[in-house]
């Protein structure tokens, strides 16, 4: 390894952590504004990350190295590794006595927009700690979507979207430049926020819960101010408020910028657009009529619930209105399977993608055609495109490597006394970064206390690896990588 480039990556880390130590005075002032004195916590954990990262910001500083994907790889695991540290240190001192390694993972959930929570009585936990998590939660949902848009495309190991920043084609760019596009984005994303903040607090939240559950909506996080998440405003108004919300976030912001700055009406001919609201919409018809026909539930309440549940699930959000697990045996299953979908390429979403489920279902399909045709030409399309046999590889690669760390992160908390279920919801739903599991203990109206710190690290990790698109972390554990 480069010493230039792993120096390089030390300080954009740091420089990332100034801004994060910056970012801890609106939770000190938060705090200082309901009179709790966990502000201490955060002027001191601002202090303390804010002049260690500038002393390493200053230590490292030299001329920028060229740009590569040994650095990239390496940049991208410093940025969350880093994040993570730094966001669990005012969780860790702060007055819900928390070990380190829940403080580690809670803020792991929050910036990996995972939305799984160690914490008890969130009801009357410290207001700073609760806005802390869903700041985290809003600024890891724009790194996620830097990352998809702008350089996974160009690591090549995910990050699919409507355009590639590296192609020398403008033609399907929004903008020609970076920077105009970037403005773009963070308009977009901020004005998202604000205006799902206005309608929550219309719909009857107050609005520090409107605030909070808006950045998490947003980012797709999950993590709620209340131990029983959007169940607790018993409101259907706000189920629906929040279910479009959410499944909006599920969608290619890259395409959203296409359709709101220029009008691109032909942008949402993305076929992975139409096969996620698709599933989505029958998951939740199905959950919505087994609902009706088995518990008695009114059709419209259903709905509401139904639809609320399965984008939440499906867009990796994490919030809950019931506990889902005890509708029944079908609606687990559904929510089971739907914990590994996700939403779509270039948003906060996380799991498996529309986009690879599209690829992988013609590569079958293409396969058997091939069986009846040996002779004949059959191309694996996305659309009207032609998904090359690099493309098709890395798709393959990512969802083996995604089973088998699934069952491999079972098998290692079964190791650790966990019972089957709860080890394998677990491991799927932290890789899959998307918050609950199906079992009572750590389903919607459970918490992930259950676990010790041991199991809670593997979880952490997990998370990472689900939210860097798996590969991007796996590629730096590799001995080569570390050769020059």
């Amino acid at each position: 390894m480069n010493a230039t480039i792993f120096r390089s990556a030390i300080n954009i880390a740091a420089i990332s952590g100034i801004y994060l130590s910056v970012a801890m005075l609106i939770p000190a002032l938060i705090d200082v504004y309901y009179g709790h004195p966990d502000s201490e916590v955060f002027f001191l954990s601002a202090f303390m990350t804010g002049g260690l990262s500038l002393t390493t910001a200053a230590a490292t500083r030299a001329g920028p190295p060229p740009f590569n994907k040994r650095m990239g790889f390496l940049v991208v695991n410093m940025l969350w590794l880093s994040g993570s540290i730094i966001g669990a240190i005012p969780l860790w001192l702060s007055s819900l006595n928390l070990t380190f390694a829940q403080a580690f993972f809670e803020s792991v959930s929050a910036i990996s927009t995972t939305g799984s929570t160690v914490i008890v009585g969130l009801d009357h936990a410290p207001p700073g700690v609760l806005m802390w998590r869903s700041l985290l939660h809003w600024l890891g949902g724009i790194g996620i979507l830097a990352l998809g848009l702008f350089i996974m495309p160009y690591l090549r190991v995910g990050g699919m979207s409507f355009f590639k920043l590296e192609s020398s084609d403008t033609a399907d760019k929004p903008f020609a430049r970076i920077a105009s596009y970037t403005r773009a984005f963070l308009a977009l994303y901020i004005g998202i926020t604000l205006l799902c903040a206005v309608i929550y607090a219309a719909l009857g939240m107050n609005r520090f819960d409107a605030l909070n559950h808006a950045m998490s909506t947003v980012a797709t996080g999950g993590l709620s101010t209340h131990d029983a998440s959007f169940g607790y405003f018993k409101s259907l108004p706000l189920l629906w408020a929040a279910t479009f919300f959410m499944t909006l976030s599920s969608l290619p912001f890259s395409l959203l910028i296409l359709f709101v700055v220029r009008g691109r009406i032909d942008a949402w001919r993305d076929p992975q657009i139409r096969v996620f609201l698709g599933y989505l919409v029958l998951f939740a018809l199905a959950a919505s009529i087994f609902q009706r026909l088995e518990n008695g539930v009114s059709f419209h309440e259903a709905l509401a619930h139904s639809f609320f549940t399965v984008a939440s699930i499906l867009s990796t959000t994490g919030f809950a209105s019931d506990d889902y697990t005890q509708w029944g045996h079908f609606i687990v299953a559904l929510a089971f399977v739907a914990t590994f979908m996700g939403g779509c390429s270039g948003s906060t979403s996380g799991g498996l993608k529309a986009y690879r489920l599209i690829i992988l279902f013609n590569f079958i399909r293409t396969g058997l055609y091939r069986l009846i045709y040996p002779d004949g030409i059959h191309a694996v399309r996305y659309g009207p495109m032609t998904v090359d046999a690099d493309f098709q590889r890395g798709v393959f690669l990512f969802f083996i490597t995604y089973v088998a760390l699934s069952a491999v992160g079972a098998i290692v908390l079964g190791l650790m006394g966990y019972d089957v279920l709860t080890a394998v919801s677990a491991a799927a739903t932290s890789l899959s970064n998307v918050g609950p599991g199906i079992t009572q203990a750590i389903g919607p109206a459970g918490t992930f206390a259950v676990f010790h710190d041991a199991a809670l690290y593997v979880l952490s990790f997990l998370m990472l690896l689900g939210r860097l698109e798996i590969l991007t972390v796996l590629v730096i554990l590799t001995p080569l990588f570390w050769k020059n």
